[in-house]
Parts: structure tokens; C-alpha cells; sequence
């Protein structure tokens, strides 16, 4: 039979890691992006091309979307894409923190289907396909129940500015912070943390099979305007993220100035 697409996303990213391990702590030859896009090192563009080959030679009616490839308009005319982070956390990966993953989805008519997030130097597999529940390691993951007053959220510090929140006021929570947004969304998917949350336009790649995970796993997620995760748009972008467990999110979202006012 046939290997399904998580299956074959699995397997596509402990390929990752293997690559992306050689590289890792090893002064990784880095240059930056244009346009103020970010870092890319070596093993950025090494798990990149084996992905395009190993994928896309499995699936190769699939469009493609990566980070780390020039966005070409075809994907469009596709029913289904590879959506792509060849190492989400580039930073941390070049600083040496083990906070950095593998993304990878598979998008139809604009919804995740399949995802597996992969820490290889934590060891983490986290995967889910649609309606099928997320899991951990092959074990079952939920999000937590933690109402908002005690809840710990994950974001970077400028989401807490209080021009972002009605009435200036923070809610009563906690801030921590991950460097990578796909492990962001996972850490919520497992429980671990209440919430994530991102108020600027996050690239598809960075949240797609993260998304996925963490509403598999009983989160509810939209962007900041409180409108399902859409992929696959011509500029692949969508206007923040928020993901938590049902109620948290509707208490989080109430709180929040109207995505306008933030520009």
C-alpha cells in the first residue's frame, strides 16, 4: 500500500535531521537574505534541496512552497502542496540552542492536511493529519484547560506591547518564549503552554504544520482577526496567530485591538 503523506512526511523529516545534524554546532557557513529577510546557513539550503528531490519525486503532481526556494506562481494551479520550513529557528540553530525544527505540511484547497513538526536534537516528533488527532512520539497529545487568569503564553516580547491589547491593559497572563514558531504551536498542541501568539504577518511555511498539530490536538486557531488559517494565497502570508484551547482563545481574542489599529 501506498505511504500515506504523514508517513511520508515523517519519513522526509528524520531525513532532516540526519542533515541537518552534521551541520549543527559546527560554525555553519551563514550569509544574509536579502531585503532584511533573515539568516540562511548551509544546512538551511542542505535539508532544503534533499527535501525538494525526496518529496517531490514521491508526489510530484504537489506544488511547492519553501522558505529556502524561489516561490514560483505554479503552486497555484495545484490541488495540494508541500509547505515547507527546512529549519524554523535559524537563529537558535546558528546561536547553538537546540530550539530549532523541521516543518513540513501538506496543504489542500487551502487546508493543512498533514504536518509533523521535528526536534531532532530534543528528539520530538510531533505529527498530525486532518481528523485524525495529533500525537507526540506516537503518543496522543491535548491542549490544556487553563483559563486565562494563570495561563502561561507563548509570544515574543513585542506582542505584549499594550497598544495591541483593548484598553492598554495586558491580560493576567505569564510570557515565555521559543525561538521557532512551529515548536511554539507544538509546545500548545502537547500542553505544555497555554497559547501562542504572533501579531505580524507570519509566513505559511513557519505555521502551517504547526497549526495543524496544535488543532488536532483541540486548539482553536485564527489569525488575528479572528478568520480560519487559509494557505497556499499568492503571497504566502497570513495577518498573525493565535492558537489556544477553546476557551482561552475566545477570552484572548476579546482582548485584542482590531488587527487595523496595530499597523
Amino acid at each position: 500500500m501506498p505511504e500515506t503523506d504523514l508517513e511520508l512526511l515523517i519519513k522526509a523529516a528524520h531525513l532532516s535531521g540526519d542533515i541537518a545534524k552534521q551541520y549543527f554546532q559546527k560554525n555553519p557557513d551563514v550569509t544574509d537574505k536579502p531585503d532584511g529577510a533573515g539568516p540562511v546557513t548551509a544546512a538551511d539550503l542542505a535539508v532544503n534541496a534533499m527535501l525538494e528531490n525526496f518529496l517531490q519525486s514521491a508526489r510530484p503532481d504537489y506544488g511547492w512552497l519553501s522558505e529556502e526556494t524561489e516561490d514560483q506562481a505554479d503552486r497555484l494551479d495545484t490541488s495540494h502542496q508541500f509547505i515547507i520550513d527546512p529549519i524554523d529557528g535559524t537563529r537558535a540553530f546558528i546561536g547553538g540552542s537546540n530550539d530549532w525544527a523541521h516543518s513540513l505540511a501538506v496543504v489542500a484547497d487551502g487546508e493543512a492536511i498533514a504536518g509533523v513538526v521535528y526536534l531532532p536534537m530534543h528528539d520530538l516528533m510531533f505529527a498530525a493529519a486532518k481528523n485524525t488527532g495529533a500525537t507526540c512520539n506516537g503518543v496522543p497529545i491535548h491542549v490544556s484547560s487553563t483559563p486565562m487568569d494563570g495561563a502561561t503564553i507563548l509570544g515574543a516580547k513585542a506582542n505584549f506591547d499594550t497598544r495591541f491589547w483593548k484598553g492598554r491593559q495586558l491580560p493576567p497572563i505569564t510570557r515565555a518564549f521559543r525561538s521557532s514558531l512551529a515548536y511554539r504551536l507544538s509546545l500548545v498542541a502537547n500542553g505544555q503552554f497555554d497559547a501562542m501568539i504572533t501579531l505580524r504577518p507570519s509566513w505559511e511555511w513557519d505555521i502551517a504544520a504547526g497549526a495543524l498539530i496544535a488543532q488536532e490536538a483541540g486548539a482553536t486557531l485564527t489569525d488575528q482577526n479572528g478568520a480560519p488559517l487559509r494557505y497556499n494565497n499568492p503571497h504566502p502570508q497570513v495577518p498573525g496567530v493565535l492558537a489556544a484551547g477553546p476557551q482561552l482563545h475566545a477570552d484572548l481574542a476579546a482582548r485584542l485591538e482590531p488587527y487595523p489599529s496595530n499597523t
